[in-house]
């Protein structure tokens, strides 16, 4: 009887944690550190990522309507450039 109740537990056990794993790959981490209701417009983006060597990385981000150029090194940080604007485009005038 001792013997069939550790196995039943085990079985739960392994059920419990099965069932977990499924959630997770179904949900995704979103389920524990996303945002819960309608999805929305993401304020903060990384464009692009410009690998200069093997510790510092020029980092294109976008906040807003505004664009950030960051140099990220292992000690230190630093704001290259603030504030780009999005190009204005003009229409081309008519001949």
């Amino acid at each position: 009887m001792e013997l069939f109740r550790a196995v039943l537990a085990l079985v739960l056990v392994l059920g419990l944690i099965g069932g977990a794993a499924w959630a997770a790959r179904r949900f995704g981490p979103s389920l524990w550190f996303g945002a819960r209701g309608p999805k929305r417009e993401r304020n903060l983006a990384v464009l692009e990522s410009l690998p200069l060597d093997t510790r510092h990385r020029l980092v294109l981000v976008r906040r807003g309507e505004r664009k950030h150029l960051l140099l990220i090194g292992p000690n230190q940080s630093l704001v290259v450039e603030d504030g780009i604007a999005e190009p204005l485009v003009l229409p081309e005038a008519a001949p």
